[in-house]
């Protein structure tokens, strides 16, 4: 063997590619089958010839070297990444009764009769932080967090460092392919770090998801490689092709490409089948190596994946099914009153701490004073609490017989402790009952609703403004800096001397305050649907925000309607918004303190169109108003509208004058006759498959 000092560049380059292919499968046998092949001395020398080789000729390093796996140099900050197919979340499920119902609403929604074979895979759910991983041409170029599930963060240099994920894929891969998983941490490397962790006199981790996505967010890479981290590939994102028919023929052809899947996946024909492996993996659970908190169901095959597509934020193939919550007793100490941005008081128990699910708990809801009252909480009480789907605190029960002398039943303050002002419990006018929630009615005068709002605008979810937090936000508003929105985009030009007027502030400096200018600088640009969920409007978050969004695809067409006298009927012809929705939303735009913020934001921002729909470019029905009625023959109901949304379509339940088309099948009704009436256009069904390129079916 050559010594490195007398290589050629282009020896350089070929024993570079060799060793580069003999060192990951090395780290296979070492890592992934616990069984290694060569002694470590052996593996430490190629290791250490790579490296030598790479310093000699720094611009030959591989994408895939060796080297990046022990961590690049350290970011300053992470960028972001807008994911080409949305990171969507799982709708939960708690019991046997719901497993069936989701079995049976894939039927219905797909038109299966009951003996039509329905296939499943059941995986366990990985607590753990997901993570995607970009392929071009088969090599690692880009991995990022779920983040929002539109956006995430560029962490590329810290999952180059997991030896479960292959910098370079094995085999024949399509030429652009994003494989998704979760990034986790065995009970074993958990506990190891917070040895050290202590040892070094700081902080121990809650618990193994924390500690892995604690270690998967260092700005330095070497921190990361430091931390003994997995991965199991369960998931794609965007791809030139798929190469499968199946979700369990895609698990297979990652195994082969290199990474690890968990080998407790199972195929399942039936309810019973799944509902069986749920009671398995719930058995195993606490001799697993690794923390698990459900187990997700998927239906098997990839072309009924695509025709069921997915409401709202989740597919509607695949479900998670949760553990039950984990319980604890602890003491209540005193109820809190927190008044949200809608003016809702809300109360909120201090509990003495105690920890739940391998959590320490302080602080659970207590949702309304009807809750408080059926339950009859009272502080001082010794409550029972647990972490709804293992997330939210809450109590679940009083133990009655370790409750103290003298207690006192509990009773919601009449007057809003942030502003005083009266805080009531409006009348419902449709039951004619009382409202739950207590509400301040101080609105425009209340700090506390003033300063929730803020924080709900700058939120993640919202216009995600980095280094711009709860406590930024309180202290901000506190001095007068900051009052609404508008605001947050004028403080550059409030403050002559720039960032240096932040960086001067408690907590502050120089570096944080430049960030937080240039994360502001960064949301000048928003899209339409963030920015209609900024704006706090009672009864409209995500889902909601983005209905809108794709139905007036516009910030000037949305807020021109919404302003109109008909702006109820614009909102009637949404499928989704029902009246409580549309009438919050009217309500919001008839209030003239109001649009007078609102016009002032949007004299410092540019919102962008609402994105296209997959699919929708080519759509002959893209931006039209359908409306369905009747029975279809050849899809259900449900997938129709689901078709039609995924092409670009505004899917209403009544005809009107804005309705472009109107789709009968046997049976139609009055919505045939309204649209005769009207002059508007009506096909059958046969004309509907047609229409959308679909006449195959």
């Amino acid at each position: 063997m050559k010594d490195v000092a007398e290589l050629s560049a282009k020896e350089a380059a070929l024993e570079l590619a060799r060793l580069a292919r003999e060192i990951a499968a090395h780290d296979r046998h070492y890592y992934q089958d616990d069984a290694p092949v060569i002694s470590d001395a052996d593996y430490d020398r190629l290791r250490q010839r790579n490296s030598a080789i790479e310093a000699r000729f720094p611009d030959l390093v591989r994408g895939d070297s060796p080297s990046l796996r022990v961590g690049a140099a350290p970011a300053e900050k992470f960028g972001k990444v807008v994911h080409g197919v949305p990171m969507l979340s799982l709708d939960n499920i708690f019991s046997a009764a719901e497993v069936h119902e989701f079995c049976q609403r894939v039927r219905r929604f797909l038109g299966f009769a009951e003996d039509d074979t329905l296939s499943f895979t059941a995986e366990p759910k990985i607590d753990g932080l997901s993570a995607s991983l970009r392929y071009e041409n088969g090599l690692l170029v880009q991995g990022a967090t779920r983040g929002d599930g539109s956006e995430g963060e560029d962490i590329t240099a810290n999952l180059r460092t997991i030896r479960d994920i292959p910098l370079q894929l094995q085999g024949d891969v399509p030429k652009l392919f994003e494989v998704r998983g979760e990034v986790y941490m065995t009970h074993q490397s958990f506990e190891a770090l917070n040895r050290r962790q202590e040892e070094a006199g700081r902080d121990a981790f809650a618990n193994p998801r924390n500690a892995a996505a604690g270690s998967v967010r260092q700005l330095d890479p070497k921190i990361t490689a430091a931390r003994s981290l997995h991965f199991f590939a369960y998931a794609w994102g965007a791809a030139s092709e798929l190469p499968a028919q199946s979700q369990w023929q895609m698990l297979e052809l990652f195994r082969n490409w290199g990474f690890v899947v968990n080998p407790l996946i199972r195929r399942c024909d039936s309810p019973e089948a799944l509902i069986a492996f749920y009671e398995d993996i719930a058995h195993q659970r606490a001799s697993l190596p690794y923390d698990i908190d459900g187990v997700v169901y998927k239906v098997d095959r990839l072309d009924l994946q695509e025709r069921l597509g997915f409401v709202s934020r989740s597919p509607r193939w695949a479900v998670a099914h949760k553990f039950p919550a984990e319980q604890a007793e602890t003491v209540l100490e005193d109820i809190a009153i927190f008044v949200g941005r809608t003016g809702v008081l809300t109360p909120v128990a201090q509990l003495k701490p105690v920890t739940v699910g391998g959590v320490v708990v302080r602080n659970a809801t207590l949702h309304n004073e009807d809750y408080i009252a059926e339950k009859d909480i009272r502080v001082g009480d010794t409550v029972v609490v647990q972490r709804a789907g293992d997330v939210i605190p809450q109590i679940v029960r009083v133990v009655p017989e370790h409750r103290p002398r003298h207690t006192h039943v509990y009773h919601m303050p009449e007057l809003c402790p942030a502003c005083g002002s009266h805080a009531v419990r409006e009348t419902d006018e449709r039951t004619g009952k009382k409202e739950a929630a207590r509400r301040c009615t101080g609105g425009l005068i209340c700090p506390a609703q003033a300063v929730e709002r803020l924080k709900h605008f700058v939120g993640r979810e919202a216009f995600d403004i980095e280094g711009l937090g709860e406590k930024a936000i309180e202290a901000f508003f506190a001095d007068g800096m900051l009052k609404e929105p508008a605001d947050i985009f004028a403080l550059k030009a409030r403050f002559s001397e720039g960032p240096q007027a932040i960086a001067t502030r408690e907590g502050w400096g120089a570096k944080s305050a430049a960030n937080l200018f240039a994360a502001i600088e960064r949301r000048r640009k928003i899209a339409l649907e963030r920015l209609i969920n900024a704006l706090g409007i009672r009864h409209v978050g995500e889902t909601t925000a983005r209905l809108l969004a794709r139905s007036f695809h516009t910030a000037p067409a949305f807020f021109a309607a919404m302003q109109e006298a008909d702006a109820a009927r614009s909102l009637e012809g949404i499928s989704g918004i029902g009246p409580i929705v549309g009438e919050a939303i009217c309500d919001f735009f008839a209030e003239p303190h109001n649009l007078a913020a609102l016009h002032r934001l949007l004299a410092e921002i540019e919102v962008l169109p609402a994105a296209e729909p997959r699919a929708a470019v080519q759509s002959a029905v893209y931006g039209k108003t359908v409306v369905f009625t009747g029975t279809l023959e050849k899809m259900t109901r449900a997938e129709a509208k689901a078709r039609a949304q995924s092409l670009g379509a505004k899917v209403a339940g009544s005809v009107s004058k804005k309705t472009d088309l109107v789709v009968v099948g046997p049976g139609a009704g009055s919505k045939r006759a309204e649209a005769e009436k009207l002059g508007v256009a009506i096909v059958d069904e046969e004309g509907w498959l047609r229409l959308i390129g679909d006449s195959e079916k």
